[in-house]
């Protein structure tokens, strides 16, 4: 596999993940002042993915990635007013169709990779195409998906490529995307707490742990993120105000993460499978342009802003997201609310589909 974690029990090499971390705040301090979108996301990102692929000795702790994603999902929750609550509430019908939209367009990508590639790359048996193709065609749940496809017999290499390449392309593209749109500052219903309180602030910490401990003990998907999350929201739309993130804090969590997204490029990646990475590659900008397009019929018909259902919509990870929607100000719970509802509906619906789908296939 061309992404294999670091084994349990082997020792953390602290040279690397020290010298990746210097690397990574040397690159944010640098589009901070070229004055790049989110540069505390980008910058570890785009620094660390290079690294890695010229073979630079990078490393991701998951200690690391894991406080990174608590921090995050602890801030987003705190943008769940009562009175977004009501807002996000009347959007349910909105909402299903960015699911229903996520689900065909994760379909059609896989049926075109399918057709595209299936008996044309070495090493891969016809067996194993359909659910390489579908599962990677997937929008969201990166490591639930490449679980899923092990299951089917598919190339957990090329699902976990196809993934990696979308989300990195995805996570540039739009953020420079919408800054050469001009749009920032978009989001009327601001967090409900805006200073820090230490005390509250351990209170959030100690409340979210336990939410995570929770989602961990039943096997929720994605739960250092979603974990933190559904305790914030649960708080805020309750009128809890206990504090908010300190910027630095949050700052440091995009950087962690960034970090975790670029170490995937490995010099095995960018050998492995030329012609499925840029059709990957390929699908993924149609995907972007695609979503761009509905997002503008849902601005119409919803009076909602653009921007902010483009990044409703996209196909990145759901995280990556919504600190763009945080960091540019662009409508926060909408965004991330679309996101989750597409991240359960994946997780719940993909598995049915692929075998609805492969149940009418002729054999490869």
């Amino acid at each position: 596999m061309m992404f294999m974690s670091r084994p349990p029990g082997r020792p953390v090499p602290w040279s690397r993940v020290l010298g990746t971390l210097v690397l990574a705040y040397a690159a944010a301090r640098l589009c901070v002042w070229l004055g790049t979108p989110l540069p505390w996301m980008i910058g570890p990102l785009l620094a660390t993915a290079l690294g890695s692929m010229l073979g630079a000795p990078t490393e991701s702790w998951v200690v690391l990635r894991n406080a990174g994603q608590w921090v995050i999902g602890a801030a987003l929750g705190l943008h769940f007013t009562p009175a977004v609550g009501v807002l996000v509430a009347q959007l349910w019908w909105v909402i299903a169709w960015g699911v229903v939209w996520a689900l065909a367009l994760g379909w059609a990508m896989g049926v075109w990779l399918h057709r595209l590639h299936a008996g044309r790359v070495p090493g891969v048996r016809p067996d194993q195409w359909r659910g390489t193709a579908f599962f990677a065609g997937s929008i969201g749940a990166a490591s639930e998906m490449t679980l899923i496809a092990e299951r089917y017999g598919a190339r957990t290499d090329l699902v976990a490529a196809a993934h990696s390449l979308r989300v990195l392309l995805v996570a540039v593209a739009i953020p420079f995307g919408l800054q050469a749109w001009g749009v920032t500052g978009l989001d009327a219903s601001p967090p409900g707490v805006r200073e820090v309180d230490p005390a509250g602030l351990a209170v959030l910490a100690a409340l979210t742990l336990a939410g995570i401990v929770a989602m961990l003990r039943f096997g929720g998907a994605n739960p250092w993120f979603i974990g933190a999350l559904a305790v914030a929201m649960v708080l805020t739309l309750s009128g809890v105000t206990l504090s908010a993130v300190p910027a630095g804090l949050s700052n440091a969590a995009q950087l962690v993460i960034g970090i975790s997204l670029g170490v995937r490029f490995t010099p095995a990646f960018v050998h492995a499978a030329p012609r499925w990475l840029a059709s990957v590659a390929l699908a993924s900008l149609a995907m972007m342009a695609l979503c761009v397009v509905f997002a503008w019929i849902l601005s119409h018909l919803t009076g909602l802003p653009a921007a902010t259902l483009v990044l409703a919509g996209a196909p990145g990870g759901i995280a990556e997201m919504s600190i763009t929607a945080k960091v540019l100000q662009l409508g926060v719970p909408v965004v991330t609310t679309f996101q989750v509802c597409r991240l359960v509906a994946v997780l719940m619906l993909s598995e049915p589909l692929y075998r609805w789908w492969a149940a009418r296939q002729l054999p490869s």
